[in-house]
């Protein structure tokens, strides 16, 4: 109760103290959400600063403790590092990698390579339950190669379920609220493991849930990925192993899949997934909606081409094709959906800068 008390405590303070005072300036940590409005990603680093300090101040095991700090701000600082210097230009680990064999450095490849060697560090540091188990059966050859086997493996689980976690939870933030969600489902189910490791994390979310459900501010990369991490942490760190190997497996599967199917799709045509993703959060606009439906399915080419990044930003047509109220399978402009699009880690996004709702370039006249 303590770790959730400052958790949330130190990420609205921090969110206070960065929206007054803005490193940069307001128009570096400014996005245009699906919506055509400008939304902040100042959320992301206050939920990350609180998620760590929450973290430390939770009893029991001071490599737990360190593990997951370490998970959180070195997620959070690679994630930011793309929200600010990325430019989009290539998408997609296929993206990625295709661009690393043409010669080209991107933001995102820098991003997957950074929390990669996060997960790795914070992996090692954790340990496993194979570490108890190497330094007692010494004098058995045998079983001293089994133990010291199960503990490389451990950390090998550890390490995806911490960089895994984080690239996840990142393909989720493209509608408000949806990522802090999806992140108190998941801490949900890891609740039963009884270690509380998750608290911290999700109280510094909760926090600001609020701020991400009206529209004034989102996680970006920096916010989704610490917060993933945090919570592949705290998976690793109370799962027993093939617990942890069956998370593993799913965040490997739901990775794999985000690269050819949408999310944001899947979710509008699921009744249920549709209730709880719209829950506390703004109704569409009735005359968006209803224009979006309306508007002609061969008119989709000159919408995209209208789409905010792509020139005449702000548009009636554009408007209408952002709206997220819009059935699933009508036209999609900038920010409605993210079918056919793909980002390292992300192939949900349909961004031009990370992963942002809209993808927009930050600008001074933003606001």
């Amino acid at each position: 109760m303590r770790s959730a008390i400052i958790s949330a405590a130190v990420a609205r303070l921090s969110y206070s103290i960065l929206r007054a005072r803005p490193p940069g300036g307001t128009a570096t940590w400014t996005r245009t959400n699906h919506r055509g409005e400008p939304v902040t990603l100042l959320e992301g680093p206050a939920v990350a600063i609180g998620g760590v300090a929450g973290a430390l101040a939770v009893g029991g095991s001071g490599r737990d403790q360190l593990a997951m700090a370490i998970a959180g701000a070195g997620a959070a600082a690679f994630g930011g590092y793309d929200d600010l210097a990325g430019n989009g230009s290539s998408k997609g680990f296929r993206g990625h990698l295709g661009a690393l064999r043409n010669g080209e450095l991107t933001t995102g490849a820098v991003k997957l390579a950074g929390i990669g060697a996060v997960g790795l560090a914070a992996a090692v540091i954790a340990g496993g339950p194979a570490d108890g188990a190497a330094g007692g059966n010494g004098a058995d050859g045998v079983v001293g190669r089994r133990a010291v086997t199960a503990a490389l493996a451990d950390t090998v689980i550890n390490a995806g379920l911490i960089a895994g976690g984080a690239n996840l939870l990142n393909l989720f933030d493209l509608r408000p609220g949806r990522a802090a969600k999806v992140a108190l489902i998941a801490g949900g189910l890891l609740a039963p493991a009884g270690s509380g490791a998750s608290t911290a994390p999700l109280a510094a979310a909760a926090a600001l849930l609020p701020e991400d459900l009206g529209e004034r501010a989102m996680l970006g990369d920096a916010g989704a990925n610490a917060l993933g991490a945090m919570l592949g942490t705290a998976a690793a760190t109370s799962l027993p192993r093939p617990a942890r190997l069956a998370a593993l497996g799913v965040i490997t599967g739901l990775t794999a899949a985000s690269e050819v199917v949408s999310f944001t799709k899947v979710i509008e045509r699921t009744g249920p997934l549709r209730w709880l993703d719209m829950l506390g959060r703004r109704p569409a606009p009735v005359a968006q909606a209803r224009a979006a439906q309306e508007a002609p399915a061969a008119s989709a080419p000159a919408e995209q081409a209208a789409a905010p990044g792509n020139g005449a930003a702000g548009s009636p047509a554009d408007s209408a094709a952002a709206s997220e109220g819009a059935p699933a399978g009508s036209i999609s402009g900038a920010g409605n959906s993210d079918a056919g699009s793909s980002d390292a880690g992300n192939g949900n996004a349909d961004r031009l800068v990370g992963k942002h709702r809209a993808g927009t370039m930050p600008s001074a006249g933003a606001r």
